[in-house]
């Protein structure tokens, strides 16, 4: 078999390297004789985009500033591709036909990493193709003389107390005066800022002015100085005035990808350590907090524990790039594996996508991020495997993408329908990966090796170590005891004495492959686990206080965290587990539990009106109650259902009810937790009840400040149960417990609105009361909300501006994947508490308090509500 494969990787990448060169040839083409001298090619209308002749598309328009973009970012692409004649012309025409004194208002980041980059990395090309004395015998620095006329158009966003420089600049009149007509931002995001240093320090070593690189060093310097200094992680948007985070959120995407990547390869391209050692402490966090194995989901700063989102943007496929080289090799095949799988499943990455990879934005502006990690990902493992996910990203790039007039972008994955773009960055960075990926050495005009890649994917020499530079250049440089660096590697690992089994990297991806395609590898398990010797753990089956099933979690690399507000959160390491086949298993078990949640956001019903209609309340009352998946459906019935509630006991509903004489013809209340949802509504209907209410005993819980839920089936059929069931939060389960409590006969209408209280009749034959149990409960959780909608009515009303499906799991414990998280899902704690006798709450609150606060609440929380519409 690796004979084979061998022989493979010498024999198909020959056709393929052609076949990149004639796509690149397609896209710049018809870019030069349709669009040019416009920034970028509208590959549709086969046109040019001129901006301002053109509908604007917001932000997206700032890297356009009449300055041919695409021709000056192709610039280095055409020397790599062995284009040299064509390289030659370009540079003419750049220099006869391009000006950068446009009157125009431009993004300081982008700017800097196409244009000022293009610049560079072509003057890079022009002097190592002048020393080789065949081409360019002309040239005088002409390119670099242009950089740095840009790069003086851009020193006026800097002139801000922080260092940071404005999101944008005009070329012509800088940053103050109306004639700017910028100036006024306060915000920038972590990547805007901190991706500056690698072209503005090449351009003062290539004119020996140190003022860019000084620049460039006073942003990076107090970005470092505004980490949070707890967790080491930087927000996505800084105030540039006074140092705030606007937001909190971390990650390795959009909004701080590039400062991540331009800390490591400045050390890379300056040679100083201070950026390995700042880029060190903060990739220790990274993988602490962000890294989740093959995910990387965003967090706050201050609350790294916590996620911020739960889904990822298609920028953070440049991380595991990055990763390698750092030398992190294993993480790095995880998520690029994850990655390459959600391209499989959707034909490219979508420019976001949830955590157990369905859409979230369906756009993809031919990203090249993925193919970068793709190429750096063989570089440094030699695996064929990397070569099989470049062809893919070929193959759909002509399938999808590839119209008469060059590429166009995707307008949503899920349909193929275009998008009229072809951004520079395509032909910057997409051909270069790709050629570089299927190229062999004789196939390239230089050594790569001598160079560092930009995040533009443009080429600087690290002959700029070297180069003269003023020693002198201001840094806000921390203690070195702060900076010890003492604890990580300096050098890049071997992969093959790190992993000599040739089988290590497929065990690797294979459980994430199963996650992603929703398919079980294996049909027999002939290979248990020691200890286990049994089936691996199914979600439905999951008790989350079941000993025995916690065990089988821990093994299988999950773990559960406890929340404050009484959740648990699941999140599974497949490095934590036991074994590969156990991470498998793992992996498998959160995709059941993400299933199960599918499954119920399919059917999302509103939320229900529990309302109290005896004396004295007279309908007046109204309790918002989440929704079963099962029973009666009362937005089909017209009267709803009406009755005296009494107590079950056991409290729990979980076992066979023994006060059945009291139960028969009223309405049962219940405890959450113990068993599921569905085995309750069993026993009280059993009983002889015509409904049930499941009251939540997380104590404080309230509908006005959390989502109500779906309770959802057992996995089973049930449609044996026929009455309704409905779930109350403890805080309006409260309200009815001490209205029981206080008045003994109290009388509720379960419909799908409150009815109008003028017309609810109220006089009813007393029926006793029982009391109620004391029992220990061990708590599971109940099934996750969907969004629910809010009932008009005109009484008043407690409604949940959101719900969220829960999986069909058991009623209080297991944790479920939630739908738009591949890993982690929120559940109830399985804590044990103890019902006191004859009371639900250690208050001694008459009925009266508790309905005057309860509607204190409520109107603040609708006075929220109106403020948000």
């Amino acid at each position: 078999m690796l004979h084979t494969l061998l022989t493979c990787v010498c024999v198909f990448p020959l056709p393929i390297r052609n076949q990149v060169v004639e796509m690149f040839d397609h896209a710049y083409q018809n870019y030069m004789d349709h669009a040019y001298p416009a920034d970028e090619l509208m590959p549709l209308t086969c046109r040019g985009r001129v901006r301002g002749l053109e509908p604007s598309r917001g932000d997206i328009d700032d890297a356009l500033g009449k300055f041919s973009l695409t021709l000056i970012d192709t610039l280095d692409t055409l020397v790599l591709l062995n284009k040299t004649t064509e390289f030659e012309a370009a540079v003419r025409r750049v220099l006869s036909d391009v000006r950068l004194d446009n009157d125009i208002v431009v993004s300081v980041f982008e700017t800097n990493i196409r244009v000022l980059g293009g610049l560079l990395g072509g003057h890079s090309m022009a002097v190592m193709l002048k020393e080789g004395g065949q081409h360019m015998q002309w040239y005088q620095d002409e390119l670099l003389h242009m950089a740095k006329d840009l790069g003086l158009r851009l020193l006026p966003a800097f002139n801000t107390s922080s260092g940071l420089p404005y999101p944008r600049v005009n070329l012509k009149h800088g940053v103050r005066g109306p004639e700017t007509r910028t100036g006024t931002e306060t915000d920038t995001c972590t990547a805007c800022a901190g991706t500056i240093i690698l072209e503005f320090a090449a351009l003062s070593r290539f004119t020996g002015d140190p003022v860019f690189e000084a620049h460039a060093r006073r942003a990076m310097d107090f970005l470092w100085e505004k980490r949070q200094r707890n967790s080491n992680l930087v927000g996505t948007t800084i105030n540039i005035h006074s140092g705030e985070w606007v937001r909190r959120d971390s990650g390795v995407g959009a909004g701080i990808d590039s400062y991540y990547e331009y800390l490591l390869k400045a050390y890379i391209l300056l040679g100083d350590d201070l950026f390995l050692q700042r880029f060190n402490i903060h990739y220790a966090s990274i993988m602490k907090y962000i890294s989740q194995p093959p995910l990387l989901l965003d967090v706050h700063i201050h609350k790294p524990l916590l996620p911020a989102r739960t889904w990822m943007d298609s920028l953070l496929a440049f991380f595991p790039g990055l990763q390698v080289l750092k030398g992190d090799i294993r993480p790095a095949i995880e998520t690029h594996e994850m990655l390459y799988q959600v391209t499989k499943k959707h034909n490219f990455l979508p420019e976001a996508f949830t955590t157990d990879f369905r859409v979230h934005w369906a756009q993809h502006p031919l990203r090249p991020e993925f193919a970068e990690s793709t190429y750096f990902l063989y570089k440094a493992t030699g695996d064929p495997y990397y070569l099989e996910a470049g062809r893919t990203i070929l193959d759909n790039l002509n399938r999808f993408a590839r119209v008469p007039c060059g590429f166009a972008a995707m307008k949503d994955v899920r349909t193929g329908s275009h998008e009229d773009r072809m951004d520079s960055f395509f032909l910057a960075e997409m051909f270069k990966y790709l050629f570089l990926l299927f190229a062999d050495s004789e196939d390239l005009p230089f050594d790569v090796e001598d160079y560092v890649f930009t995040t533009e994917a443009h080429l600087l020499p690290l002959s700029l170590s070297t180069a003269p530079h003023a020693s002198s250049i201001p840094s806000n440089r921390t203690s070195e005891e702060e900076l010890d660096d003492s604890n990580f590697d300096w050098t890049c690992p071997n992969t093959r004495l790190l992993f000599p089994d040739p089988a290590f990297p497929r065990n690797l991806r294979e459980p994430i492959r199963s996650a992603v395609d929703k398919s079980c590898p294996r049909v027999a398990r002939l290979d248990a686990e020691p200890g286990m010797g049994r089936p691996p753990l199914r979600a439905q089956d999951f008790m989350a206080n079941n000993p025995e099933h916690l065990e089988l979690l821990r093994r299988m690399g999950v773990s559960l965290i406890h929340l404050k507000d009484g959740r648990v959160q699941l999140v599974q390491h497949a490095t934590q587990a036991v074994s590969a086949v156990a991470a498998e298993d793992g992996v498998r078990f959160m995709q059941e539990m993400m299933e199960l949640s599918s499954q119920q956001q399919k059917e999302q019903l509103p939320p229900r009106a529990i309302q109290i209609v005896s004396h004295p309340f007279f309908g007046r009352v109204v309790l918002t109650a989440g929704p079963a998946q099962f029973g009666t459906d009362l937005s089909k019935s017209s009267t709803g259902v009406r009755g005296f509630v009494t107590v079950a006991e056991p409290y729990s509903g979980c076992t066979e009810i023994t006060n059945a004489e009291y139960v028969q013809g009223h309405i049962a209340l219940l405890q959450r937790g113990q068993c599921m949802f569905a085995e309750k509504a069993r026993h009280v209907q059993k009983a002889g009840a015509i409904g049930g209410i499941v009251i939540d005993d997380n104590e404080g819980s309230s509908s006005d400040t959390a989502p109500l839920f779906q309770m959802a089936g057992d996995g089973r059929n049930t449609d044996d149960v026929t009455l309704p069931l409905l779930f109350l939060f403890h805080k309006e389960g409260n309200i009815l417990l001490e209205a029981l409590k206080e008045y003994r006969e109290v009388e509720v209408l379960l419909s799908d609105k409150a009815r109008d209280r003028a017309t609810t009749p109220t006089s009813f034959e007393p029926v006793g009361q029982s009391q109620i149990s004391t029992m220990e409960l061990d708590e599971l959780a109940p099934e996750e909300v969907t969004p629910a909608q809010e009932e008009d009515s005109p009484v008043d009303e407690d409604t949940s501006p959101a719900e969220e499906v829960r999986p069909p799991e058991e009623e209080a414990g297991p944790t479920e994947a939630e739908a738009d998280s591949a890993q982690p899902k929120e559940e109830r704690d399985s804590e044990k508490r103890e019902e006191p006798e004859g009371d639900t709450d250690s208050s001694s609150q008459s009925v009266d308090e508790l309905l005057a606060d309860w509607r204190e609440d409520l109107e603040a929380f609708q006075q929220m509500e109106k403020d948000e519409l």
